[in-house]
């Protein structure tokens, strides 16, 4: 079973269960910017490192960077983001995932909030 962990920067990081990780931005992330125009994607074989940028986001609020909660090498991008940014909008959790990930070092997800510690993060920013 996956497990999810999150930043205080907003990405989350999905745990697969072959140890692979999915990266995106939350909810709260995508609402916070609006409406998404552009992302530009790492490509495949990219290693990136934890904190670094691992992705480039433009909205018509905003334009900025996406960190990675952990480092790892990229195996593979969401390329229909290309064509479809607002799929992060209307499915951040989902469809609108940004990279997948070979992790690293598995114990850097260790230091990320689990859902009940990130939820209580975000109410405490209203």
């Amino acid at each position: 079973m996956s497990q999810i962990k999150f930043t205080e920067t907003h990405e989350w990081l999905r745990i697969e269960d072959d140890g692979t990780g999915t990266i995106g931005i939350t909810d709260y992330a995508q609402n916070a910017l609006g409406d998404l125009v552009f992302i530009g994607l790492p490509e495949v074989g990219r290693e990136l490192t934890q904190g670094g940028e691992g992705a480039t986001i433009e909205s018509v609020k905003a334009a900025g960077e996406i960190h990675m909660p952990v480092a790892g090498t990229v195996i593979a991008i969401n390329e229909s983001l290309g064509d479809d940014p607002a799929q992060v909008n209307s499915d951040p959790l989902g469809a609108g995932w940004f990279i997948k990930i070979k992790i690293a070092d598995p114990a850097q997800a260790d230091a990320l909030l689990d859902q009940a510690a990130y939820d209580q993060f975000v109410a405490s920013l209203d």
